[in-house]
Parts: C-alpha cells; structure tokens; sequence
C-alpha cells in the first residue's frame, strides 16, 4: 500500500473522538486502559518530586497526563510534563521537560518516534522511564539535538527549568 492511500488526520478529527486517543504526525495511536498500580505510585513521585522542586518557580507548573497540541496533526499526552510561560486552557508551547513511563505497549513508541518528536519540537528534557529494570534514560536539548545526559538508575538528576532548579532522585520512585 502506499503512503497516498493511508488516513492523515488533523487536530479537528482529534477532537472529536471518543476515547483517549494520541495523534502523532496524523497516525491514530489508542491509548491503553489506564496504568497499573506500580506504574501510577512512580508516575506520582516523579510527579511530587517535581512538583515540590518547583513549586517556587513562578512561571513552570507541572502537569499529570495533559494532552499537548504541538502541531496541526498531533496530539500527544505524556505523562508528565512541566510547562513554562503559556497561555490559554490548551498547550500549543512546546514543554520544559517531558517523562514518559514506559510499558510493553509502548515502548517502542517513546523510544522512537515521541523521542524524535519531542526533539524536533524542541522540548529541552526527555525522561524515559523502565519500571522493570528501575532505569531512567535522559536526553537534553543541546544545539537542536538531544544528547544523552546518561541512564539513572539509583542517582538524582539536577537540572534547571528556566531559572529555576529542581532535582530527581531515582532512588526514591522505585517500588518494590
């Protein structure tokens, strides 16, 4: 089959579906049922440890599973993200910083085309999180480019959100 013959969706369409869908490059991907349980208590540290590092920074908040409408034909819905200096009820800003907790479905998702995605919107920090193997992969937005800051296993991650400093540890989010 070939490329002309396939379904391009907008923002529009996205609108209106049912369900909870992500629109990337306008391909529909559906979302899955909602997260486990050990998967919800590592996304809510992630989420307080960021939440607390910046709760002073005037300009960032973070938000828990908030859809980004980052092109005409996409739509994505990390989940976690920390935005700064926007506007309005929808984001059409490109993030600070992005986590994605990884699952057997969609691994391969953000390992690739969200990680390429991501970068080329320019969204200055990429977490990617593997709850099974306790690993955290981190890419910063260097020159146009992500380049690996390192995987993060049990060590804390010091970064800046503008002129704003916060912190992860890795060792506090792991569940056992």
């Amino acid at each position: 089959m070939t490329l002309a013959y396939l379904a391009h969706y907008t923002v529009k369409d996205y609108e209106s579906w049912k369900g909870d869908w992500e629109l990337i490059y306008g391909a529909p991907y559906a979302m899955s049922p909602s997260p486990g349980i050990s998967h919800q208590n590592l996304s809510g540290e992630v989420y307080y440890q960021l939440k607390s590092a910046l709760s002073a920074c005037v300009k960032c908040n973070v938000f828990f599973e908030l859809d980004w409408f980052c092109l005409d034909d996409t739509v994505v819905r990390p989940d976690i993200l920390v935005a700064c200096d926007y506007s309005g009820e929808k984001l059409t800003k490109a993030p600070e910083l992005i986590v994605e907790v990884v699952s057997p479905s969609s691994v391969q998702r953000d390992e690739n085309l969200k990680l390429e995605l991501y970068q080329k919107e320019g969204v200055k920090i990429y977490i990617i999180i593997y709850p099974d193997i306790k690993k955290a992969k981190i890419y910063e937005w260097v020159n146009g480019q992500y380049l690996k800051a390192g995987d993060f296993f049990m060590q804390t991650y010091d970064f800046s959100v503008l002129e704003c400093k916060a912190k992860i540890d890795f060792s506090k989010i792991w569940s056992d």
